[in-house]
């Protein structure tokens, strides 16, 4: 097993890590639109999104994977209401790929967010 860590990607804000590598698949933790620095984007939904995907390509990177690498994806939005936004957004990174995929309206997520999504990708 090994600890996934990049300074391109915001720091875990509890007792987790950013992703772990088991055998040859990388486990990410759930990304929120924070940037790696740390501050909250505060915008709509789309602007949300586009962050959040930010993180998960700096996570990827850093396990030796990409978003053409991933296999399944969890996607955790306050509003379903807003599906349809967060979509268009998730299709312009997973246009030609297109991994399994959950996507589940949660009650609260942290820091008061959008959206979150976590990804299950293999190890090139």
């Amino acid at each position: 097993m090994k600890v996934i860590q990049t300074n391109q990607a915001p720091a875990a804000i509890g007792p987790y890590s950013q992703g772990i590598i088991v055998n040859n698949l990388f486990y990410s933790s759930g990304q929120i639109p924070l940037t790696a620095e740390g501050v909250l984007v505060d915008g709509d939904v789309k602007e949300q999104t586009h962050q959040v995907f930010k993180n998960l390509q700096a996570v990827l990177e850093e396990a030796g994977a990409s978003l053409d690498t991933v296999v399944k994806a969890t996607v955790f939005i306050k509003d379903m209401n807003e599906f349809a936004a967060i979509n268009e957004v998730y299709g312009e990174y997973f246009s030609t790929h297109k991994p399994a995929r959950s996507c589940v309206e949660v009650a609260r997520l942290p820091k008061d967010v959008l959206v979150e999504i976590e990804v299950v990708a293999l190890v090139k």
